[in-house]
């Protein structure tokens, strides 16, 4: 039941990249960041202060680690993603983003001194190959392969993110922070620096947003609010209680197969057959890797 958990926060997830593109045409990236940050935090910590407020008690060191994780994985993780989404398609930034398994792995090792076992290595290889026949059928630039500045900042934005997400795991895994609470000061602070740093780079004169604009971007802050902030990060933040970073960011190398089908929904366009074959292989190489996991004692077993 865990696992059809992960998958249906990815299946919602990457619908994120579609929907944070179609809302760059009416806000800049840094404004957008901190609106949907702000606004998720002040939902998810209101709701915590009224209900359970001894959350709050947390040691000054605590909030130390939560700001560091705001950092990376809200403000900088987000800043890189969006300025590449600005340069690239949806379906190639989603692309990009799902080679995250292999920082997940480094940054695992360095922190948990969880190791990458030959079957391990084989799951993962299996799944990446699997993945790339989407690569072709996914590409609408005539510079697909081509790896640009912009290929580069996705990059940093995947780096940063994992590296969020193990920071999350170190503060949750003893269950002394919940991961709504975690969430809840990262994305104040990380969207208070992305506030910060748009009001000095980005034109205020007086708003960021146009007038004729702002019912269209608050319907994308509101959805993109929901969707990520309030859903699948705190999804994420519950499943790092049972399975590892390296583990759960492996099951994201699905997360293009589900943009296809996204932009079927949501625009029309016919998934490509090939899509279903991609899918079979990559979920073989995932069960390998969840395999591997379960016999090192790195995921807690289902009941």
């Amino acid at each position: 039941m865990a696992i059809l958990v992960i998958i249906f926060m990815y299946a919602i997830w990457s619908s994120m990249f579609s929907i944070a593109k179609w809302s760059l045409q009416f806000s800049p990236p840094l404004f957008l960041i901190a609106s949907r940050m702000l606004l998720a935090a002040v939902l998810v910590l209101g709701f915590l202060l009224f209900f359970k407020k001894s959350e709050f008690k947390l040691h000054f060191k605590k909030y130390l680690s939560l700001a560091l994780l705001g950092v990376f994985s809200i403000y900088l993780s987000n800043i890189f993603e969006l300025w590449g989404l600005q340069h690239l398609s949806a379906s190639k930034t989603c692309f990009i983003y799902s080679l995250s398994p292999f920082f997940a792995a480094l940054f695992s090792y360095l922190h948990f001194q969880e190791k990458m076992s030959p079957k391990k290595w084989l799951g993962m290889v299996i799944g990446f190959l699997g993945f790339i026949p989407v690569l072709f059928t996914m590409g609408s630039s005539q510079d697909f392969l081509y790896i640009s500045v912009a290929d580069l900042f996705v990059m940093g934005a995947a780096l940063c993110a994992v590296y969020g997400w193990v920071l999350l795991r170190l503060v949750v895994k003893d269950a002394s922070i919940s991961p709504l609470m975690a969430n809840g000061i990262s994305m104040l602070f990380g969207g208070m620096l992305a506030l910060s740093h748009s009001y000095f780079t980005e034109n205020w004169t007086p708003f960021p947003i146009a007038l004729p604009q702002m019912g269209k971007f608050l319907l994308g802050t509101l959805v993109m609010t929901f969707i990520s902030s309030i859903l699948c990060y705190n999804l994420y933040g519950l499943m790092l209680r049972k399975f590892t970073a390296t583990f759960l960011s492996f099951v994201g190398l699905l997360s293009p197969i589900f943009a296809s089908f996204n932009s079927w929904v949501i625009l029309g366009e016919i998934p490509s057959p090939i899509i279903f074959l991609s899918t079979g292989i990559v979920i073989l190489g995932l069960w390998l890797v969840y395999q591997e996991e379960l016999k090192q004692g790195y995921i807690k077993k289902m009941a």
